[in-house]
């Protein structure tokens, strides 16, 4: 069957598409592959970052959909041979923030380097700086900071099925989502409960 052409580009978040899940809207998407890189799921899947080659090949891809989904060029991205494991930390500090729920009692974990830049048309854009892996971080910042900005970033959470972990948008009308697939992650949280309350019944 032949694929449509909005089918090809929702295919190029590939951490986030590989889980079955709909990517974040825009920029977001981003920073939602990037947490998604991680081995998870049933059979599990492989670790995008987990050496150098796997890691440019994420990004080349993610930077490739990030640039369609915003319409901005994706040039100066490269990651230096041992940049993925800094990326990989970089991404797990990401995604307990996502799991934070939004209080202060996280300290700051990165700093990133970024400019702002007044375009042609008169609108300020925010411009990651650095090299290698902390461009990438910038760039994934920068998309969290505004969907900050736009209240989206509460919708991007981690799912709670302590053996799943992967970030999913919580498109729900009153943003109560916990799981990034109620029947399948929904479903197995609860009956690992109920025969934990039947195990505890039957020892008293």
């Amino acid at each position: 069957m032949a694929r449509s052409r909005g089918d090809v580009i929702r295919m190029s978040w590939s951490a986030t598409v590989r889980y079955g899940m709909e990517p974040a809207p825009e920029g977001l998407g981003f920073a939602q592959d990037l947490m998604n890189t991680i081995s998870a799921g049933k059979p599990r899947t492989g670790d995008l970052l987990a050496d150098p080659d796997e890691a440019r090949t994420w990004l080349a891809q993610a930077l490739a959909q990030w640039s369609r989904s915003t319409g901005a060029p994706a040039a100066g991205f490269e990651l230096d041979p041992d940049g993925h494991e800094d990326l990989r930390a970089f991404r797990d500090d990401l995604r307990r923030a996502a799991e934070h729920g939004g209080t202060d009692a996280l300290p700051s974990l990165h700093t990133a380097a970024v400019a702002l830049q007044l375009g042609g048309n008169g609108q300020v854009h925010l411009e990651p700086r650095g090299t290698g892996w902390r461009r990438v971080a910038a760039l994934a910042l920068i998309e969290v900071f505004q969907a900050q900005r736009a209240g989206t970033w509460e919708r991007l959470k981690i799912c709670r099925n302590e053996r799943c972990g992967v970030a999913f948008f919580d498109r729900s009308r009153n943003n109560s989502g916990v799981w990034h697939d109620v029947k399948v992650c929904g479903n197995a949280a609860n009956l690992r409960a109920y025969r934990a309350r039947q195990r505890a019944r039957s020892a008293t």
